[in-house]
């Protein structure tokens, strides 16, 4: 029974600490996704599992300079940018309690039988793991272009911003 336990903890424990991965989104949504709004301009998404939103805009991030370079510009300027949370909370906890069961009992003497009831202390506990779920989900605006960046914070040149936050290959 405690292996048993031990196991689903562990299953849980793991589940939870796993990163969102770098990819593209795949049925359920999860992953990045890109819609092109003319020539030079894309929506951005990245939504993933968990409420890492600093992990979640990297990626997001790295969609939109993986993106830049692919259609043959230098930089990308954020036009504008949203990260939306959702949250589910799942019950857990921790049962424990005491009950009272009667056990009958017959005495018999030389002459005569008694029988009563004798009250025994029963105890009990459950658990049920549960958890808060959560997506996180980014959502760029990006203009692309080449050449001589323009002045401002939320631009980025593309290359820089895919050397620093491209996945380790193992």
């Amino acid at each position: 029974m405690m292996a048993l336990v031990a196991v689903v903890l562990f299953s849980v424990l793991t589940a939870c600490a796993s990163q969102p991965e770098y990819r593209a989104a795949d049925g359920r949504g999860y992953g990045y996704t890109e819609q092109q709004l003319s020539s030079d301009q894309y929506r951005v998404n990245f939504k993933a599992r968990g409420d890492d939103t600093g992990l979640a805009m990297d990626y997001a991030m790295l969609r939109a300079s993986e993106l830049t370079m692919e259609k043959g510009y230098d930089w990308f300027d954020v036009a504008s940018r949203d990260t939306l949370v959702d949250r589910e909370r799942v019950n857990s906890g921790v049962a424990v309690g005491t009950g009272v069961t009667y056990t009958t009992v017959q005495d018999c003497g030389l002459l005569t039988c008694r029988t009563y009831q004798r009250p025994s202390q029963s105890y009990h506990t459950g658990m049920h793991l549960g958890d808060e779920r959560s997506d996180v989900e980014v959502i760029m605006e990006i203009r692309m272009g080449n050449g001589i960046r323009p002045s401002g914070e939320q631009n980025y040149d593309a290359r820089e911003v895919y050397e620093n936050l491209k996945p380790e290959t193992e």
